[in-house]
């Protein structure tokens, strides 16, 4: 498995294939932002708009693919580039690994490499949050993220159920000097 961080050509590159990383994540009951049935059009537009956030330095996505060049997984830090207060945080944003690749230790790898890179950057704080109940919850936990606490009817699930979301946070000791 092979993990990348795409600049924005190379992002506009892959949007097929992470339109059906999104699509499948969505399908797969994951609370992304999304509900289902996402359309593989819309899933490809909303990548591309995220080609210009990469472009602005205000995303850094990463990309987990295999050999064939599927890919297989995804995360991002979004960075508060426009507050200068915060540019020691940034927020762990869209986590996905496909159906067909969980359970091997794929997530995780992608949060280590978020969270090195991040610290390499001078960053000393992450924070996101996810579906309360998810199988995300254990994944972050067990990674090392605090629960700050939940938000009761915060958005809905796939399927359009209100449903709580979980805040946590992670510190990380920078490595920039």
């Amino acid at each position: 498995m092979n993990v990348e961080r795409p600049d924005a050509a190379r992002l506009l590159e892959l949007t097929d294939a992470l339109a059906d990383l999104l699509t499948d994540t969505v399908d797969g009951g994951a609370s992304v932002g999304f509900l289902a049935p996402l359309n593989h059009a819309d899933a490809v537009a909303w990548w591309t708009q995220r080609c210009e956030a990469v472009a602005a330095g205000r995303l850094v996505v990463w990309t987990a693919y295999e050999e064939r060049g599927r890919v297989l997984g995804t995360v991002s830090l979004a960075l508060p580039a426009d507050k200068p207060n915060s540019a020691h945080r940034a927020e762990l944003v869209k986590l996905m690994v496909h159906r067909t690749a969980r359970g091997k230790g794929l997530g995780r790898r992608l949060l280590t490499v978020a969270g090195e890179a991040a610290a390499a950057d001078g960053i000393t704080l992450l924070h996101l949050d996810t579906e309360t109940g998810s199988p995300a919850e254990h994944l972050y936990r067990t990674s090392g993220w605090t629960e700050v606490g939940a938000i009761p009817d915060y958005a809905a699930n796939p399927a359009g159920v209100l449903r709580p979301t979980t805040i946590y946070y992670k510190r990380l000791r920078a490595t920039r000097h």
